[in-house]
């Protein structure tokens, strides 16, 4: 009887700390990016995880659909646009201000239910034996010249891409996106399934330049370090500077929230923020980390004046994309 009581009060003490410590995670980010700094999450904090890996529309959709039945605790999303969505829909729960703090305003939702972990810029990758960087337009408005005619490369079907273009709607309205589309088709750009596939055209001399994320560079560099390619960043404010974010967000109906906001601390936490910055290339987002070799500071880059949470409009961007013939 007594060994039947004992038991009955370990269940009873242990039992809500276990389901408390276990985090139900849905990841944008790949697993061999992200898989090892959960791993690290874990022995440092003790707090189980269990993920979901996929893309981050199709995992924003779903979540949308699950409603308050979703298991997930956590939405660690590729863009803010979808965490944007889901802000919309009201499935977020505030940070705390602790959490939010860490953070740029430009880089965290406005109304705190979600922050960004890390940093990526629109640059123009270009060859450096065919271009010089001094001949390279100010603003990506200007690759519509026709003297570009048959030397861009893009990938219109790339979700990074789409939320530029989305962006550029934004900040230019739909008149100036169409017309941009426009003036780039026209110059006969050679289509890329990716921006690493971009990056691979340049360095065989294919095109002349590509518009891509930062960070698909270095990561190209650490195979073959004389690779003839360099990003060039465009002008501070204009919509080709824009720098979008990884982020991290609570779901409200979330029964783990003490865990799920020591996950979105460590995130941006100098371990985690050095992860991004030096494993990724990624800009850290929280002042005091050591940027990747060559990577100029995140307010240089001079990012548009932009909501980023405002990104989640994919559905008029992709159509706009039809409408002009991209897609």
């Amino acid at each position: 009887m007594v060994r039947l009581l004992l038991a009955s009060l370990v269940l009873t003490l242990a039992s809500p700390a276990l389901a408390a410590e276990t985090l139900t995670i849905y990841s944008g980010r790949n697993e061999k990016l992200v898989g090892p700094l959960l791993k690290k999450f874990t022995e440092k904090t003790g707090v189980e995880v269990k993920v979901r890996y996929g893309e981050t529309p199709q995992l924003a959709a779903t979540l949308l659909e699950e409603g308050a039945k979703t298991p997930a605790d956590v939405f660690f999303a590729q863009d803010a646009g979808a965490l944007g969505a889901l802000a919309k829909a009201g499935q977020l729960q505030v940070l705390p201000k602790e959490t939010l703090d860490k953070v740029d305003a430009r880089f965290r939702s406005p109304q705190g239910v979600w922050v960004g972990t890390s940093g990526r810029a629109r640059v123009v990758a270009y060859n450096t034996k065919k271009v010089k960087a001094d001949t390279l337009p100010k603003s990506i408005l200007g690759f519509t010249d026709a003297k570009w005619k048959g030397r861009l490369g893009w990938a219109p079907t790339n979700a990074s891409f789409q939320s530029f273009v989305t962006a550029l709607r934004l900040l230019k309205g739909d008149e100036a996106a169409t017309q941009w589309l426009k003036g780039i088709q026209a110059n006969a750009p050679r289509v890329y399934k990716n921006n690493s596939a971009i990056i691979e055209a340049l360095g065989r001399g294919e095109i002349d330049a590509g518009f891509v994320n930062h960070y698909y560079l270095y990561s190209a560099k650490k195979n073959k370090a004389d690779l003839p390619v360099a990003n060039y960043f465009v002008a501070a404010g204009d919509p080709g500077a824009l720098v979008n974010v990884a982020g991290v967000a609570i779901l409200k109906g979330s029964k783990n929230t003490d865990a799920a906001k020591k996950l979105a601390a460590y995130l941006l936490d100098a371990e985690a923020q050095t992860y991004f910055a030096q494993e990724t290339s990624e800009f850290p987002l929280v002042s005091g980390v050591k940027l990747a070799e060559g990577l100029p500071a995140l307010d240089k880059v001079g990012s548009p004046d932009l909501d980023l949470s405002k990104l989640d409009d994919l559905r008029g961007t992709v159509k706009l994309l039809q409408d002009t013939g991209v897609l």
